[in-house]
């Protein structure tokens, strides 16, 4: 009777993780005569714009600090999308640290600027509109282990250079 009851049990959890599953997954895509339009205070109704693809222009030397301590530094000199000088620095409180500095080569200019490291680590650069956003992939080992997994991109505002 108890192996009746184990086997009913997993079957339950069984459709239940499957009807969990299902309730997550992506709805089918739009037929062709559907469509969807979203307003956008900045343009016509219906009608978004692409983002303008441009050379990205930035100077900053910033660094900020939160209520929780969280705390990052920038120094970003990027011009007609050529980088000029990069270097980061993450804390994460109670965490450690993250240093994103040395030797990176720069492997993209449009629609983002991209750098890589011979250890793999990579920075993208993209502008969105006032904002520049600095983004790390594939960089957990210039961080203390397990920091990593605490960072969040960088923000650098383009009128003020002040980051967060």
């Amino acid at each position: 009777m108890h192996a009746a009851l184990r086997h009913k049990a997993r079957t339950g959890l069984a459709a239940l993780a499957l009807s969990v599953l299902a309730s997550c997954a992506t709805p089918p895509s739009l037929q062709p005569s559907e469509s969807v339009e979203e307003e956008h205070p900045s343009t016509a109704p219906g009608r978004l714009k692409p983002m303008v693809v441009r050379p990205l222009d930035i100077k900053a030397n910033c660094r900020f600090r939160d209520e929780a301590g969280y705390a990052a530094s920038a120094v970003l000199d990027i011009e007609q999308s050529e980088v000029k000088a990069f270097s980061a620095t993450v804390d994460v409180a109670h965490r450690g640290s993250c240093r994103f500095g040395g030797a990176f080569t720069q492997t993209r200019r449009l629609p983002s600027v991209e750098l890589r490291a011979q250890d793999g680590c990579t920075v993208n650069i993209w502008e969105q509109g006032a904002q520049v956003t600095v983004g790390f992939s594939n960089c957990a080992r210039r961080c203390k282990r397990g920091t990593f997994d605490y960072i969040w991109p960088i923000i650098v505002d383009r009128t003020s250079g002040e980051c967060h």
